[in-house]
């Protein structure tokens, strides 16, 4: 991928410009957008400009509409000149959508929601932002493998599953640390989760780079895109980014959305350790969300959207880098990315409840089942986890103890139900692929 033009300034322009025209510049056309996209100087040489006006021109007049939309923020690049973003209309419709979809309370399908599946998904969400994350950051296996790895237990075989593992306890860290403000010594214990036994110097987990520990953000072919601040400057620019994410500072509102992905820029741009700061940034993301009271992102992988399109990633913070630390590139970015993992798991809900509700139809047409027996595994499909006794099918249906038994008995021997004895008391569970033996009936 290629570095983006640089934008001419804007005092360079003006500068150079009659003042008459400059005022006709500023009273006429011009608006923060171009056919409502936030373009880039990299990307205006592609749209014809307005009669009679140079492209420079034309980006002097954009420019000069975004200032008066523009909010500034506590965050200094290395030439300690602020960071900045611009509130338009998209990222307004984006930020609407993302709090209903995500924060408050949404009406789905009971049996989407009930807490056996709410936590089989969550695995399911956690097992794949573990592995994405991993794989942004080069690691190098298959899902199935890494799946593979996670549910079994087993000890990692290389460098790669060791990422994808410790990506996974982080992500469960998370959750834990949600309610609690965000301090140095937690981001320092995040970044040692997602580094542990992975770095090439095992001293450098859960510290600060070194002056002489030179990092640079390069391509394959060595290109700089990216260097960081000094070493020295990291004690100070963290404190600032907790008291950022704490919402301490400024004292000017700033949306929590937009805080949570400000705080992933932040850290991206620090590049405060020598190495895994993308996951830590992406944690720290995830974390802010859920602190703001975003609970779905306990479900959310923002990491597989990310790897999908990998250099809109790349170009939306070096659009920023290089215009004015114009952030409104990379929120804008981030906040279709966020729209767009957010549709999944409500495509995800909607899927699965219409799944369910095809084959509790499918049941209620089983002739080799009772009305009893459907109830239960109707009940069972909705409740995986849920363990059933010869009593509690008799108090449910009001029947005697021997028609309970025959009731459960039945469903084991179709293989619909496995019993399972714990001390005097027979237990009977739904097997783990119900929907599917069903679905195939």
């Amino acid at each position: 991928m290629r570095i983006p033009k640089t934008p001419p300034k804007m005092v360079e322009l003006t500068e150079k410009e009659e003042d008459t025209l400059f005022i006709n510049i500023i009273n006429d056309i011009f608006s923060a957008t171009v056919d409502n996209k936030y373009l880039h100087w990299d990307k205006l040489s592609y749209y014809k400009a307005p009669d009679k006006l140079s492209h420079k021109i034309w980006w002097l007049g954009i420019k000069n509409a975004r200032q008066s939309l523009y909010k500034l923020i506590p965050f200094k690049n290395k030439k300690q000149e602020l960071f900045r973003y611009a509130i338009i209309d998209s990222v307004t419709k984006s930020l609407h959508e993302i709090d209903k979809g995500a924060a408050g309370q949404i009406l789905m399908d009971s049996s989407a929601i009930n807490s056996e599946n709410r936590d089989r998904y969550l695995i399911s969400s956690l097992v794949n932002e573990a592995i994405t994350s991993s794989q942004i950051e080069g690691a190098a296996t298959t899902r199935e493998v890494a799946k593979e790895m996670l549910k079994s237990g087993r000890a990692p075989r290389d460098k790669s599953e060791q990422m994808i593992l410790n990506n996974f306890k982080t992500m469960q860290q998370i959750r834990k640390l949600k309610d609690k403000p965000l301090t140095k010594e937690i981001v320092f214990d995040i970044h040692r989760m997602v580094t542990e036994h992975t770095l090439d110097k095992p001293d450098a987990a859960g510290r600060f780079r070194l002056e002489d520990e030179k990092i640079r953000v390069v391509d394959d072919y060595n290109n700089v895109f990216h260097e960081p601040p000094a070493a020295s400057e990291l004690e100070y620019r963290m404190q600032l980014f907790c008291d950022f994410a704490n919402c301490k500072i400024p004292e000017a509102f700033v949306h929590p959305v937009i805080r949570s992905i400000i705080l992933h820029f932040w850290l991206a741009y620090d590049h405060p350790f020598i190495d895994g700061n993308g996951r830590t940034a992406r944690a720290l993301f995830y974390w802010s969300m859920m602190n703001h009271g975003y609970w779905m992102f306990e479900y959310i992988s923002i990491s597989e959207i990310i790897l999908n399109a990998s250099s809109k990633y790349e170009r939306a913070f070096l659009y920023t880098e290089t215009d004015d630390n114009d952030l409104t590139y990379f929120i804008l970015y981030h906040l279709d990315v966020i729209d767009k993992a957010v549709q999944s798991l409500h495509k995800y809900i909607k899927t699965k409840s219409e799944q369910l509700r095809a084959v509790e139809q499918q049941l209620r047409g089983m002739q080799t089942l009772n009305h009893r027996q459907q109830a239960l595994i109707s009940h069972a499909l909705r409740h995986p986890g849920f363990r059933y006794t010869v009593n509690s099918h008799k108090v449910s249906h009001n029947i005697a103890y021997e028609t309970a038994r025959t009731d459960l008995m039945e469903l084991v021997k179709q293989e619909l139900l496995i019993s399972l004895k714990v001390g005097r008391t027979m237990y009977f569970i739904p097997i783990k692929s119900l929907e599917n033996k069903l679905a195939k009936e």
